[in-house]
């Protein structure tokens, strides 16, 4: 019978190719969609991601819809690793803490020094996202020369900055709230709760309220893509590990969420006209703030404060880590990519505001890759 250290090796690399391979997957999406976008199928492939279902687009269903089950995932895994992973006691938790804090407030300083007071201010909270599929899927491409530990604070770091990026989205980008539904929504979240203390192991009553919270949720005016998260939470993590439910649902959503819903979103959003003058847009401050808060902001954040948090006795940096191979990961935090995108959908309303955003991010988030794929190639020893 498998310990439980093996059972938890097991699923964390089931994680890490899952999101190894989805990662080059979201790569050729993100250059098929632009492709198709700008070429003579143009329209019939846009005409696509805008077909009105139930008064709502493709794109909107897969933003709002598909996207839960994403953070649903992301919710499983923070509640893993809060249990019996990284960041199950302090001394653990803290670097990656650390790191995601630093990940977060500077990048958002920094587009906040360039933005605030003007039109696009609201979009603070997208240099402060990583993708963890792109994060992933660019660490793999140095093979066993990665140590365990670096795979480990990455995966760490970007599942608190996306949890971050959540509470970000329910508190700074809900405009307005219908009450009668919110409560519904969190009623729903507290019965789920109380069946988690009964010990109800069951998944079928999880998930059929995880969908009932969902429309509520959507109707309510906070992003329903919470709802996602509070059933992860609400989803019991005891027992045999192989047996409990959460890692029942985690093991099977890995590959639907990696091959499926992220490209299927990556495809959805990236379908990006490139004008002519496509490039005049880069030199706004939206756009500047996006680069530098990603590209500069991001390494030099994860960098600082965790280099404090170590100076101060507040964590430890692991044995097999030199602060050389922090930068690499602080660079690689850099890929903004499917969760910024996500929230500059939130953060704007104009179409050429996002459409530049995009771009930005796009660009800003090639650059961080390669930046970290070359130094971490460099200072990682074969």
């Amino acid at each position: 019978m498998k310990t439980r250290q093996n059972t938890l090796s097991a699923l964390f690399d089931e994680f890490f190719k899952s999101e190894k391979s989805g990662g080059i997957l979201l790569v050729c999406c993100t250059v098929i969609s632009l492709l198709l976008a700008n070429s003579p199928f143009q329209y019939s492939y846009l005409k696509i991601w805008n077909f009105q279902i139930g008064g709502h687009s493709f794109t909107h269903w897969i933003n709002d819809g598909l996207m839960a089950v994403f953070f649903l995932l992301i919710g499983l895994e923070l509640e893993r690793e809060i249990y019996v992973g990284k960041l199950s006691n302090i001394k653990n938790a803290s670097l990656p803490f650390f790191a995601a804090l630093g990940g977060l407030l500077v990048p958002a300083g920094i587009f906040l020094l360039l933005n605030f007071g003007t039109d696009t201010q609201s979009g603070f909270g997208i240099p402060m996202a990583t993708d963890i599929a792109f994060a992933l899927g660019v660490l793999s491409l140095l093979g066993n020369r990665v140590p365990e530990s670096l795979k480990v604070l990455l995966t760490a770091l970007a599942v608190i900055d996306d949890l971050a990026a959540i509470i970000i989205i329910a508190i700074f980008y809900t405009h307005s709230l219908a009450y009668t539904y919110l409560f519904l929504a969190l009623g729903i979240f507290g019965i789920l709760l109380i069946l988690n203390r009964l010990k109800v192991h069951n998944l079928i009553p999880y998930l059929i309220g995880g969908v009932a919270m969902w429309y509520f949720m959507l109707h309510s005016g906070v992003h329903a893509t919470i709802a996602g998260v509070l059933l992860a939470f609400a989803i019991p993590f005891a027992g045999s590990e192989e047996k409990s439910p959460s890692y029942i649902l985690q093991h099977w959503l890995h590959k639907p969420v990696a091959f499926f819903i992220l490209p299927l979103f990556a495809l959805a959003n990236t379908s990006i006209i490139i004008e002519s003058d496509w490039y005049a847009g880069l030199t706004n401050t939206n756009s500047l703030g996006i680069f530098a808060g990603l590209v500069v902001g991001k390494p030099f954040g994860i960098y600082f404060f965790s280099f404090i948090a170590v100076s101060l006795g507040l964590c430890v940096l692991p044995r097999d880590l030199k602060w050389k191979h922090i930068i690499g990961i602080g660079l690689l935090g850099g890929i903004g990519f499917t969760m910024s995108i996500f929230i500059a959908l939130l953060a704007f309303d104009e179409p050429e505001i996002i459409t530049q955003s995009k771009i930005a991010i796009l660009i800003s988030s090639l650059v961080a890759g390669t930046l970290g794929l070359s130094w971490l190639r460099i200072t990682l020893r074969k």
